[in-house]
């Protein structure tokens, strides 16, 4: 097309179907106007009887942490280490001794390097022998253990006492079931220190039943999260590591509070009533979507502080249970 064709197009009238349009477009305007003013009349209408989300509820949700972050891994109570050697009576959930595991979760769990249930039968036990640089503590669940170590220490730990000794530079000790009768169950859990060779140091405490009672107890805390020390407070040990314990009857549930703000790690573990577990019934716990049986423990990941964790008793007796918070660093 040549310029002169081009101008001719440029210049011709405007056809007469525009002026309809804008006319169409004027009553456009018209009818959603009517309906901006009746929707409006709806949403008052509406509004009287939905409920209202608040400000602060909006908010509330926005900062909630997502569950999906958190990932559970279940530590069935057969699946662990086990060994009978008729005076003693053993499960281990990290390779231990004569026990191995390849899988990396089974070996250490942040600081946590040892966790045995064990019995001991009457009139026996472990002989004397030597640790270094491990922080070892026992919860004694039932019966009587005698302690005895290279620091002068004699003692005999019945239910609720724990035994905490930092091995530091070096100790020795023996454990030893001096009853005739009964055996003695406790919990023998070892933890790496922050520091090494430091002074060996020995200390005991007890936490009753009805302190525990629907309600988590602080056993053991980090020295640099500990305060003031009381009669009540935790006993302090080198680690990034945390212990609480806790007899949640039937229906109840407990919440702890993520002890340290960022990444974090969880360790449940179940204590056994008997030798196995039940096939039916028995003590059980909730955690997110998994439960966990008598002897069950469960690593917990994918956790950050600030942040709240709840557990919930879901058997038909009430449930004891440690809970370890710890540091995301492997011993």
């Amino acid at each position: 097309m040549t310029d002169a064709a081009t101008e001719q197009s440029q210049q011709q009238p405007i056809p007469q179907t525009l002026s309809v349009t804008t006319k169409s477009f004027a009553a456009l305007i018209a009818v959603l106007a009517i309906t901006v003013a009746f929707s409006t009349s709806i949403r008052g209408a509406l509004s009287s009887v939905l409920p209202k989300t608040s400000t602060a509820t909006v908010r509330s949700m926005a900062t909630t942490a997502s569950p999906a972050a958190m990932k559970i891994t279940k530590r069935p109570w057969a699946q662990r280490g086990h060994a009978d050697h008729d005076w003693l009576y053993t499960f281990q959930t990290f390779s231990f001794a004569s026990y191995y595991s390849p899988n990396p979760l089974h070996q250490s769990f942040g600081p946590l390097r040892v966790i045995n249930e064990d019995r001991v039968k009457p009139s026996t036990g472990f002989g004397t022998h030597a640790h270094a640089e491990f922080l070892i503590f026992s919860y004694i669940v039932n019966g009587t253990l005698e302690h005895k170590d290279s620091m002068g220490n004699l003692e005999n730990l019945k239910r609720g006492e724990v035994q905490f000794t930092s091995a530091g530079t070096g100790i020795r000790h023996s454990e030893y079931n001096r009853d005739s009768k009964d055996e003695v169950h406790f919990l023998q859990i070892w933890a790496k220190p922050n520091k090494s060779r430091l002074t060996p140091h020995y200390e005991t405490k007890k936490f009753t039943d009805e302190q525990k009672k629907d309600k988590l107890v602080r056993i053991m805390e980090d020295t640099s999260r500990l305060g003031e020390k009381t009669d009540t407070s935790p006993i302090g040990l080198q680690a990034d590591l945390s212990m609480d314990a806790s007899i949640l009857s039937p229906g109840k549930s407990v919440t702890h509070d993520i002890v340290a703000e960022g990444s974090r790690k969880i360790f449940l573990h179940n204590i056994m009533s008997g030798r196995t577990q039940p096939k039916e019934g028995g003590a059980k716990i909730k955690i997110g979507d998994v439960v966990l049986g008598e002897g069950d423990g469960a690593y917990v990941e994918g956790l950050a502080g600030p942040g709240k964790v709840e557990v919930e008793s879901v058997g038909d007796k009430a449930a004891e249970f440690l809970l370890f918070d710890m540091g995301t660093k492997d011993a």
